[in-house]
């Protein structure tokens, strides 16, 4: 910042900007609440049908966060704006002040017009007019207003580069689009970025880190984890390979003595935070930062450092995965990148447990206690589970055709490969217990990528319809268990994120157990987007299967109780068109809800018998304290609103979420379900095993009564007396399909058959 032009600042032209940009703010910010109110609003309550399910709906919730990220960045800069010109003012006052104090000892700041300034006498006493007194000064005096003068400038000059370095920063997280970076001032921007900066040079040099440089670095990154401009300036500052190198470093044993016996304990929140800073960085569409990813993605395959043939480059970047919400593309790259070293390194999927061994000695990539860190993929799918997209891309791609080199029989997608196939390299945990962290985590990959949502969160009313590459999935999760249901009973860490994703599908699972391929079923249970096409007894083994752990019995019969009444209310409401109506004759509407309910709940039921007789370390009071933690999932939804028309179908829970009044049915069966659990809960244990079966035939044909009979009353239907009773035959048929068809498998299933 030059004397000059600090000292004759007109600042005019940068409040008109400030102004200008104020009301830019504003209008965004109306521009934002009816998008939010309006446009959102009415595509959510829309009865959107085929493509306008998924992509126009999608295409709409991506333009309304966009005027939300609008008026984000339009603040920010406006902020930014406003604090740097009242600073550059403050910076005026003070140095003309200093100019002034300087006039008093007769000294003059001249600007030399080169960038510099003079600071000399302003009149020298032998020149001065006559009878002119002169102030005295001393050279002490004329050095303070040097450093004075200069300190202002260094200021004002600080603030004029930092704040147009954060406002080209801004500018370049998303060009071409709105970035959802926050910033109150200029400080904060330029603060952040400095920081990222700082943090970079320390994590270069992990050799010689000290542990108070550790603890720096760790302040800086634990601060700064969710700040989106420290995030893209840290990453690229620092860059893939010393990203890389940074985190093999602190961990390999053969380079340390005192960091890791000093800061040991507070590696794993390191690794967390540094995770977490690495996702957001991905979030930026700056030109550095897709260059860092595709950089990246390159050093997968590559070990790291190059003379360390111990950690390769995915195995260093996955177990920093575990952690944030990476940038669907990135994933999507890396994924490719990760099967291409999987193919190389396992022999294209013959021993995959060979190609990642841990070895003694080897440092742990891993710090969580969980397992060491050495298979890529767990860190992988663990990403993949907070980011759907890319989920359902990668485990629908291709692992092998059928004309590669391999020991399988046919062609595997990525699924198939790690849910049938790959020899999953043994993992134990810092008690030296067997765990199994890989297949837990593809658990929460396949919930993300078969239900559109983070795995772990419940669906929302916002939440797009299925696509036809989650169905797909679907579909081969479904037949892959039925194939063999060990894939899922041997692994019951799978089964809660299973439970979920059976929940979310309960559409296409009542569809698959009517049998009904030219027939009004699909009117009976609507689907908006794509349709999970299953066999009737595919999913019967799916359902033994799922049913054979109590997180996943509950997820899926909680969610069949809040569906058969959402069903209830929708088909028993007298304003439903006329073609979107299952039949004309009500009892065979009610009826056939009930049936398709009660085959599920029984086919469940056969499933947790079998786990309870078998000794399986579960107990009867398991399944009904699964049940009621259920509460806790559908206890603040249920009573806010219950779709209308079929918008609520694509999930049964989020159709709690979704349209106008509250559903009186689906209220009243999940007290009287919860209700049951809670009591049941008390009951002595060893009541045998057809007591287990009555006793949940008893319970759904109370509920599906209740529902019908409730949704009766409510819209005062003549029909009132009846439903009970219809709704009470049709439980009974449901369960004794789900009899029949479990002891038309049962050496399939090997599986005791309850009494018809």
């Amino acid at each position: 910042m030059d004397l000059d032009a600090l000292r004759f600042a007109d600042f005019a032209t940068l409040d008109t900007a400030i102004g200008d940009w104020s009301q830019m703010v504003t209008k965004l910010k109306t521009l934002q609440e009816d998008a939010e109110s309006d446009l959102n609003g009415k595509a959510e309550k829309a009865g959107w049908s085929g493509e306008n399910a998924t992509v126009t709906r999608e295409f709409i919730a991506k333009t309304v966060g966009e005027f939300a990220d609008a008026h984000t960045q339009a603040s920010s800069i406006r902020n930014i704006l406003e604090d740097t010109r009242d600073e550059l003012v403050e910076y005026r006052r003070q140095l003309n002040n200093a100019i002034e104090s300087g006039l008093d000892k007769n000294l003059t700041v001249r600007d030399t017009g080169d960038g510099g300034f003079t600071v000399t006498m302003n009149i020298h006493p032998d020149r001065a007019a006559k009878g002119t007194e002169v102030p005295d000064h001393t050279p002490q005096d004329a050095e303070n207003l040097r450093d004075e003068v200069q300190s202002i400038l260094a200021k004002a000059t600080e603030s004029d580069s930092s704040a147009a370095k954060a406002l080209r920063a801004l500018a370049d997280q998303s060009p071409y689009g709105f970035s959802g970076a926050s910033y109150g001032d200029r400080d904060a921007a330029a603060e952040a970025m400095k920081a990222a900066e700082r943090a970079a040079v320390l994590a270069k040099d992990p050799k010689n880190l000290s542990p108070k440089e550790f603890d720096e670095l760790y302040g800086s990154l634990e601060k700064y984890k969710n700040d989106d401009l420290f995030a893209e300036r840290f990453a690229t500052a620092l860059g893939p390979q010393k990203t890389l190198e940074f985190w093999a470093g602190i961990n390999d044993p053969y380079l340390y003595s005192e960091l890791p016996h000093a800061r040991g304990d507070r590696f794993a929140g390191l690794q967390e935070n540094l995770g977490l800073t690495l996702a957001n960085a991905t979030q930026s569409d700056s030109a550095a930062m897709q260059r860092w990813e595709r950089d990246m993605v390159g050093l997968g395959g590559e070990f790291v450092p190059k003379d360390n043939p111990r950690a390769m480059g995915v195995q260093i970047m996955s177990n920093l995965m575990r952690w944030g919400d990476f940038d669907d593309k990135f994933l999507k790259d890396y994924g490719n990148e990760l099967v291409r070293v999987e193919k190389e390194r396992s022999g294209n999927g013959r021993d995959a447990s060979l190609g990642w061994r841990h070895f003694p000695g080897d440092g742990y990539l891993n710090r969580t206690g969980t397992d060491t860190g050495s298979d890529p993929m767990t860190g992988y799918m663990m990403a993949l589970g907070r980011s759907p997209e890319a989920a359902t891309d990668f485990l629908n791609g291709t692992f092998v055709t059928k004309d590669e080199d391999h020991d399988f029989d046919r062609g595997l997608t990525n699924f198939q490969y790690l849910f049938e196939e790959r020899k999953w390299p043994k993992e134990y945990d810092s008690d030296l217990k067997e765990t199994f962290p890989g297949q837990n985590a593809l658990g929460w990959a396949l919930e993300a990528a078969t239900t559109g949502h983070p795995a772990g969160e419940k669906p929302t009313a916002d939440l797009p319809p299925h696509t036809p590459e989650q169905a797909r999935l679907m579909e081969a999760v479904v037949n892959s268990v039925s194939d063999d249901p060990e894939r899922l009973t041997k692994r019951g860490y799978l089964s809660d994120s299973m439970g979920q994703i059976a929940a979310e599908y309960l559409p296409d699972i009542n569809r698959a157990m009517a049998d009904d391929k030219h027939g009004d079923t699909p009117k009976l249970f609507p689907v908006n987007g794509a349709v999970a096409d299953m066999d009737h007894n595919d999913v019967t083994r799916f359902l033994v299967s799922v049913g054979q752990n109590s997180e996943g019995y509950a997820a899926v019969e909680v969610g069949q109780k809040v569906y058969m009444a959402n069903l209830m209310d929708y088909h028993l409401n007298p304003d439903l068109p006329a073609d979107k109506r299952y039949s004309d004759v009500l009892r065979d509407t009610v009826t056939e809800i009930s049936r398709r309910s009660g085959e599920i709940s029984g086919t469940l039921a056969i499933g947790s018998q079998e786990a309870i007789l078998a000794d399986k370390t579960q107990e009867d009071k398991d399944y009904n304290k699964a049940v009621t933690q259920a509460k806790n999932i559908t206890s603040g939804v249920i009573g806010t609103g219950v779709g209308v028309a079929t918008s609520f179908i694509a999930t049964p829970v989020a159709g709690a979420l979704v349209g106008g009044g509250a559903s009186t049915a689906s209220s009243v069966v999940l007290e009287e379900l919860f209700g049951l659990a809670e009591s049941n809960k008390l009951q002595e244990a060893g009541e045998g095993a057809g007591r287990l079966w009555e006793r949940s035939r008893e319970n759904n044909i109370a509920m599906n009564q209740l529902a019908a009979k409730t949704a009766a009353e409510e819209y005062g239907l003549a029909e009132t007396g009846d439903v009970a009773e219809w709704a009470r035959t049709g439980v009974q048929d449901g369960f004794s399909d789900a009899s029949d068809n479990v002891s038309r498998m049962a050496g399939e299933l090997d599986t005791e058959i309850p009494p018809s």
